[in-house]
């Protein structure tokens, strides 16, 4: 299969990363401009700063990276490629092998029932390829706890085997995945299943999954498909996704 270039989508993505950023700017010196000028009359008394309210929904959903964002090929999912049940639903010996299946097969690396979350699906059919993306609003203790269990799994679980739903063995690999230093805390990982088809035809699938806490939220994507996956299209992600919850929190506190 010839996979599609994906160098248009790294520009759109870091042209609207200047632009959430140049936006930003135009905010702070808005602020700026509109700020009273400080009074001397009395000593200011130095105070902890106040913990953000967590995300609304209608934040969160405004945080999201949408299919306007990345423009063509990718769409609105369709649903879940067929790749997701024949290689994902699968299990290991160790147990956190078994819990990095789990996580990839569900998209839920944290497990966490009653956060504020939204979550979005885009596939580029090109490729077969697709992103699940999510916001989440997570106990930030909860979340490095997290991000640390994911950085042990390249020692872990570098290699293993992995047995599908449909009786079929895969042969997985984990590293570790580079990503924009972007947000307080982040860890990205990269998976890769080998098999075999009834054929006896070699198969890959390849993901990237990553999170990144910023404060009190939470980014997290997976980003796979057959064959190669672009890392620098992961980091893409990731860089406009924290630059746009940014944004997101920054009007949010110039409409109190």
């Amino acid at each position: 299969m010839t996979r599609t270039p994906h160098r248009v989508l790294l520009a759109s993505a870091l042209s609207l990363g200047a632009l959430v950023s140049a936006s930003a700017c135009t905010l702070g010196a808005q602020v700026k401009a509109q700020a009273p000028a400080p009074s001397h009359s009395a000593r200011p008394s130095p105070t902890a700063p106040d913990s953000p309210p967590p995300l609304t929904e209608a934040q969160a959903q405004a945080a999201l990276v949408t299919e306007g964002d990345l423009g063509e090929p990718w769409a609105p999912t369709q649903g879940a490629a067929t790749w997701r049940d024949g290689v994902l639903k699968a299990t290991a010996d160790a147990p956190d092998c078994r819990r990095l299946l789990d996580a990839l097969y569900t998209d839920d690396l944290f497990g966490a029932d009653g956060a504020t979350r939204a979550v979005t699906g885009l596939d580029d059919a090109m490729d077969q390829a697709q992103l699940r993306y999510q916001v989440l609003a997570l106990n930030p203790a909860d979340v490095d706890r997290t991000l640390g269990w994911m950085r042990t799994l390249p020692t872990t679980c570098g290699r293993f085997t992995a047995m599908t739903g449909r009786g079929a063995v895969q042969g997985v690999q984990v590293s570790e995945a580079g990503l924009p230093d972007v947000g307080d805390a982040r860890q990205a990982l990269r998976v890769t299943f080998v098999g075999r088809t009834a054929d006896g035809e070699q198969t890959v699938l390849t993901l990237d999954v990553a999170a990144v806490r910023v404060g009190d939220d939470t980014i997290a994507l997976t980003h796979g498909g057959p064959g190669e996956v672009s890392a620098e299209t992961t980091k893409a992600f990731v860089q406009v996704g924290v630059q746009r919850l940014a944004e997101v929190r920054k009007q949010a506190r110039l409409r109190v």
